[in-house]
């Protein structure tokens, strides 16, 4: 059996055994120690820090650049949907069916595999650190944005997410404002041209209509979502205030706290940001790395949907067998063949970036 095979039947059996652990964000205790047990039965040094493991490759030079393999083991909690068990990892008609499948256990279990493919390697011209990262669901304390001052300086990085095995080429930041129209509190009973929920009205326009000057190639506009909306208490009280909850998402040509500033300056309303740590990320497309996809014939987009990516400051790219919009869906599934084209795919991507 080839060395490649084995790999991606060995991936395949972890990945059955992570999905059949509980492992929300926060609670992947258990899921941490199957993984260090996988690196175990390769004789391969690992650290960890709270329930985030990780490696480097066994020829590890601290005068070369440094490669990130991550993705993660926490998932979202089972939606009601759901008509399997969630935690039942079984194969049907080529699908592994189960919670974490797609959304992240195919593309952390193929990125192990190639991790150890490449472990004992010399004359790579990058290290390799691979990183097993928790609470990435819910962007926790203790997740790869909590790991990075315990890792050695990172380059450049592949975040495992399930993109079809094309090149995420930039990933969209988010910014989440809270939002209060003011207006004169009253009985209801009586006249009152200060209404905070009729004032909303002329918010909500000027929402909907605004757009920001700057397209991203990749990534098209920012788009600026009203989500929520909440005022009063009584059915004869006009509320002094209502509350509005935005969805900022910021393309590369901004940074979350330009987003901010705009917005603040400009909207007719009082407006607090949330956080201003989930910035967009993007990498050259003739950056090595892209191009070694690129010859292999996969295709480049811009991701809309948040990753790890939003952690790092160096470029990065989001790649990974599986496909997005399963994820976070009822009785998820990833095809076995995504994986075993996924092992594949990284493997030839690698070499021809790394040697």
């Amino acid at each position: 059996m080839k060395t490649e095979e084995m790999l991606t039947e060995k991936a395949i059996e972890l990945l059955k055994e992570l999905i059949s652990i509980q492992s929300f964000s926060g609670e992947e205790h258990h899921t941490a120690e199957a993984i260090e047990r996988w690196f175990d039965t390769f004789d391969i040094p690992f650290q960890r820090e709270t329930n985030n493991i990780f490696a480097k490759n066994k020829h590890w030079d601290d005068a070369k650049p440094t490669l990130l393999l991550n993705s993660h083991h926490d998932t979202v909690k089972p939606n009601k949907a759901y008509t399997r068990d969630p935690f039942h990892p079984h194969i049907e008609d080529g699908k592994l069916y189960g919670l974490g499948s797609n959304d992240a256990g195919g593309p952390l279990v193929s990125l192990l595999a190639t991790f150890v493919y490449f472990y004992s390697e010399e004359n790579l011209n990058h290290n390799i650190l691979m990183v097993a990262s928790a609470e990435e669901e819910n962007a926790g304390p203790k997740s790869l944005r909590g790991l990075l001052p315990h890792l050695p300086k990172i380059d450049v990085a592949i975040v495992g997410e399930p993109t079809l095995m094309n090149l995420a080429i930039a990933e969209k930041g988010l910014v989440v404002f809270d939002a209060v129209v003011k207006g004169t509190p009253s009985h209801a009973a009586h006249p009152n041209n200060d209404n905070s929920i009729y004032n909303t009205i002329k918010v909500l326009e000027w929402f909907k209509n605004y757009t920001f000057e700057k397209t991203s190639e990749a990534l098209g506009d920012v788009k600026l979502t009203v989500t929520q909306i909440s005022a009063g208490s009584q059915h004869n009280v006009v509320p002094a205030h209502t509350d509005l909850v935005i969805d900022v998402r910021v393309n590369d040509c901004y940074s979350n706290q330009e987003i901010a500033d705009v917005l603040k300056a400009e909207a007719p309303c009082e407006l607090e940001e949330r956080s201003l740590r989930l910035n967009s990320s993007s990498i050259d497309t003739n950056h090595p790395l892209v191009q070694s996809g690129i010859a292999l014939g996969r295709e480049t987009y811009g991701s809309p949907t948040l990753s790890d990516q939003a952690a790092l400051t160096c470029q990065s790219i989001k790649l990974g067998p599986g496909d997005s919009t399963r994820s976070h869906s009822a009785n998820e599934f990833i095809y076995v063949r995504e994986i075993e084209e996924g092992i594949d795919l990284y493997v030839k991507i690698l070499s021809g970036f790394l040697q």
